[in-house]
């Protein structure tokens, strides 16, 4: 037996949070990599902590900017291992083809499908509101109208398995679903009586428009005073995708001026600092966030889309079988090539 098949591989797992352990942990239940948790976000000030390790373990806040990368080359590290889809947080440039990335494509698509629907029926039904007022012994109506969802125009902004089956949820209620993409699955659209159309076209006949897109240069901030322009004045925009898709103080602008309706947001472009932390005691910095959160017709919460069970064993299966077969010298189904 080689020596390197019996190196058990040691992974530096960082922002770690106590379901990350749990799920991870069932998944290595037997220890075919060493995994040593950190509470901390991987950045400038903790790539130390990389020293004497095989591979990263990284979520969607952690910084592998140039500086973090060097370090990591420095340190030996051999495997940077996404728990997430998105990989925008990576600078590639830095990297070069160093170090190998692997990320999760794909994990319980139902799951943020289903959540994007939730905020939509939230944010419209207001019933976040209607708990509160109850709970207080407060049954009045007022103020807590919304409209049918069956007959009006959903958007979709990316027809992967995520808009895809947001899509067929939002078929089921009877809308017009509307969707855009660069690569359109025109058989699907005829199976679901889904009709590709234009962005500008989209934007103009939307009723909610529901962001399903990975970030890349070219769709950076394409949510922004021009695009707002376009749309209804009473718009729903849901975005379950990437921060940056959305230029939030132009967003938070159109909301002040009731250039349009609503507003419903899993992820925000300056999150990193805030989602996933218990901030209730301190006072908001970011005054764009802290804005938001005082508008009645704007829901936030906090990168929670893929927060199931499905969800959480998807990505510690996928994410612990891209570790093992990198150390196996195996082929690679989900690494990044840019």
């Amino acid at each position: 037996m080689s020596e390197s098949s019996l190196h058990v591989p040691r992974v530096a797992f960082f922002d770690a949070k106590p379901y990350d352990r749990e799920y991870f942990s069932r998944q290595n239940s037997e220890g075919t990599v060493q995994i040593t948790y950190f509470e901390a976000k991987l950045t400038a000030e903790t790539v130390p902590l990389t020293r004497d390790f095989d591979a990263v373990c990284v979520f969607v806040n952690d910084s592998l900017d140039a500086e973090v990368l060097a370090q990591l080359k420095q340190n030996g590290v051999r495997l940077i291992a996404l728990r997430c889809s998105g990989y925008n947080n990576v600078d590639f440039s830095a990297l070069g083809n160093d170090i190998p990335v692997v990320r999760v494509p794909a994990y319980s698509p139902h799951a943020v499908a289903e959540h994007a629907v939730a905020l939509m029926l939230t944010l419209n039904r207001k019933t976040h509101r209607a708990y509160f007022r109850t709970r207080d012994s407060n049954f009045s109506l007022s103020g807590l109208i919304g409209f049918d969802m069956y007959g009006k125009t959903a958007g979709i902004i990316g027809t992967g398995q995520i808009g895809r089956i947001t899509a067929q949820i939002l078929r089921g209620f009877g809308m017009r679903v509307l969707a855009y993409d660069l690569y359109p699955d025109n058989t699907w659209a005829a199976e679901h009586d889904v009709e590709y159309i234009t962005l500008p076209d989209i934007y103009r006949e939307a009723d909610i428009l529901t962001l399903h897109c990975p970030l890349t240069p070219e769709n950076l901030y394409m949510i922004n005073k021009g695009t707002l322009s376009l749309m209804k004045p009473n718009v729903m925009i849901v975005n379950t995708g990437r921060g940056k898709l959305i230029n939030t103080s132009d967003l938070l602008d159109a909301l002040k001026t009731g250039r349009i309706g609503q507003a419903a947001l899993d992820v925000y472009e300056e999150e990193t600092e805030y989602f996933f932390e218990d901030h209730s005691s301190q006072i908001l910095a970011d005054d764009v966030l802290a804005r938001l959160l005082t508008f009645p017709n704007v829901l936030i919460t906090s990168h929670q889309a893929f927060f199931t069970y499905e969800g959480l064993t998807g990505i510690a299966q996928v994410t612990m079988n891209n570790i093992v077969s990198f150390f196996r010298d195996e082929r690679l189904e989900n690494q990044v090539t840019v």
